[in-house]
């Protein structure tokens, strides 16, 4: 069931598209604001907050992951990618531009519906107590367990919707190896190879916003045959 609060963002340059997703979604209890192009939607950004934005790949001018990099240098906003093309170096171009899941098409609409559950189901469990201290301590980085908030000095360092939830898992679990399919697990993803790749990729972006050597990570790190392992000071 969706949240009657939820207000959605479509981007699609395919006005038949958009237009079925738009009604489709609002059949399902979302309010939906679309967008025609890149353009059009960073002038909506402009005025207006969104809980996910559900956003085409292949868009003329600036494509779908230009935009999403475009997003993330200002909003944690979800982004789900719709893209036609299924190769795993554009999925994972994809998620290394800061979006949070994909679809490839063509996909059946109710499927896009429980994946946009699926991720808006997580936004509010990023606060919630699960046991973990009030701050972690990562050298530099300080991180607000109760807010998901991530500071180094006085600066807000900005994560995604999946970066606050992986913070969330591993701040829980400090010090403990936690396995790609336990990441995925309690992502509250599909299981597969695709997606604990998908982690991985997660796991490299957190890095950069970590660790000041992201090549060699004293905070995140691997440890050889059992996963990640968040290591606070």
């Amino acid at each position: 069931m969706a949240d009657p609060d939820a207000h959605l963002l479509i981007v699609d340059d395919d006005e038949r598209i958009r237009g079925l997703l738009q009604k489709f979604l609002i059949r399902n209890g979302f309010l939906v604001t679309s967008a025609r192009d890149a353009a059009h939607a960073r002038r909506i950004l402009s005025g207006l907050d969104f809980d996910l934005i559900v956003l085409d790949v292949m868009m003329p001018g600036e494509d779908g992951i230009s935009l999403t990099r475009r997003i993330r240098e200002t909003a944690a906003t979800p982004i789900l990618l719709l893209t036609a093309r299924a190769e795993t170096e554009d999925r994972i171009a994809g998620l290394e531009a800061g979006a949070d899941d994909y679809l490839s098409k063509p996909f059946e609409p109710k499927e896009l519906l429980l994946r946009i559950n699926a991720i808006l189901r997580r936004m509010p469990e990023l606060v919630a107590d699960n046991g973990a201290p009030k701050y972690l301590n990562l050298g530099p980085i300080r991180y607000d367990t109760e807010r998901s908030e991530m500071w180094r000095g006085e600066d807000l360092v900005r994560l995604t919707s999946t970066e606050i939830q992986l913070m969330k898992i591993f701040a829980g679990k400090p010090g403990e190896p936690l396995s790609r399919s336990q990441l995925v697990e309690e992502l509250g993803r599909d299981r597969g190879q695709s997606q604990e790749r998908a982690v991985d990729v997660q796991i490299t972006r957190l890095r950069r916003k970590l660790e000041d050597n992201p090549k060699q990570p004293r905070y995140l790190q691997t440890v050889r045959g059992a996963g990640y392992m968040l290591a606070p000071d």
